[in-house]
């Protein structure tokens, strides 16, 4: 078990260096302590390197090999999943997406809601507080679904570069949690975005296009992703009119492009 030391605090210009990725544990845990400040966050996602905790005391930061990712034009999107997509964007439809717009109740819900796979949850408040000046900063960012003004799903991720490291989501309520994502998903491919980072293996995300690689591989395409600039700031403003209906348009292509290329 290896633990680290590093200042009370780093801002999101400070970097620190973790021990190397390539030097995890078999169970991909690279290290212990240190804290969640900004620079350290942000410094881990640089690296291939994320918080993990298994309890709020024990702050573990693991690199897993393989790693469970979404590269553009992996994407897929079924049927019936688009045909979720396209009644959620009609006009009367009840559901409304939006970016950025209830962070906290995101990451509060995703720590909230049951997992019959899980014992509990390892979204601690320290990671909610964290992830929250995260966003405040303009790095973190989240998708709501609201139906009738509830919201009903969402996700939340940090982004540096042209990566999306996607941390939870949650769902009350049939395909909230997919729709979202989905949205989500098309519009930062659409706009250049090289992968998203699901970092461990779920039959849920594999069956939207998500596949395992080698964490040398991973490294190596987040060195590129990260030579790309930051979209930094509320995804709101940037993204506005989010979902467009070109959203549609791209999902058909995706399918389209997937049963060509299969």
């Amino acid at each position: 078990m290896r633990w680290i030391t590093m200042p009370a605090y780093l801002d999101e210009a400070e970097e620190y260096r973790f021990p190397p990725a390539s030097g995890a544990s078999r169970n991909g845990v690279v290290c212990y302590g240190g804290n969640l400040s900004p620079g350290a966050l942000l410094s881990a996602y640089r690296q291939g390197i994320f918080p993990w905790p298994s309890t709020p005391d024990a702050l573990r930061w693991c690199s897993p090999d393989p790693r469970f990712v979404i590269p553009r034009g992996f994407l897929y999107i079924t049927e019936s999943a688009r045909k979720a997509l396209k009644k959620a964007l009609r006009r009367s439809s009840p559901y409304t997406l939006t970016l950025d717009k209830a962070f906290i109740d995101v990451i509060s819900n995703c720590a909230a809601i049951p997992r019959p796979s899980q014992p509990g949850t390892w979204i601690f408040p320290n990671l909610v507080n964290a992830y929250t000046e995260l966003h405040a900063r303009g790095y973190a960012h989240s998708v709501e679904v609201w139906k009738n003004g509830a919201l009903v799903g969402g996700l939340y991720g940090v982004s540096i570069g042209a990566a999306f490291f996607g941390e939870s989501m949650f769902s009350t309520e049939s395909n909230a949690s997919k729709i979202g994502f989905l949205a989500l998903a098309i519009t930062l491919f659409e706009q250049g975005f090289d992968f998203i980072d699901c970092q461990v293996y779920t039959p849920y995300l594999e069956l939207m296009g998500g596949i395992d690689v080698p964490r040398e591989l991973y490294l190596e395409m987040l060195q590129g992703a990260l030579q790309k600039p930051t979209i930094k700031g509320d995804w709101s403003r940037y993204f506005q009119n989010f979902p467009e209906v070109n959203l549609i348009i791209a999902a058909k292509r995706n399918i389209e492009t997937i049963t060509h290329n299969a």
